[in-house]
């Protein structure tokens, strides 16, 4: 499987609801591969004010671990 990022769009404070997940494009630095998760998700750049973050799947399902 190859790897994707989970997207989420912040809320509220520490709430964050998901918005899409999309594949790794392979190549990227760690940092534009994440903005380009993020950008894909939306359709376009975050307006102001937006935060969003790109998490790895495999990250994500980790961190349902603990």
């Amino acid at each position: 499987m190859p790897a994707s990022f989970v997207v989420l769009r912040q809320t509220g404070h520490d709430q964050f609801e998901f918005v899409a997940e999309v594949e790794r494009r392979p190549g990227l630095p760690a940092r534009k591969a994440r903005r380009a998760a993020i950008v894909a998700a939306i359709g376009g750049e975050p307006a102001a004010g937006e935060t969003y973050a790109a998490i790895l799947r495999s990250e994500w399902r980790i961190g349902f671990d603990w």
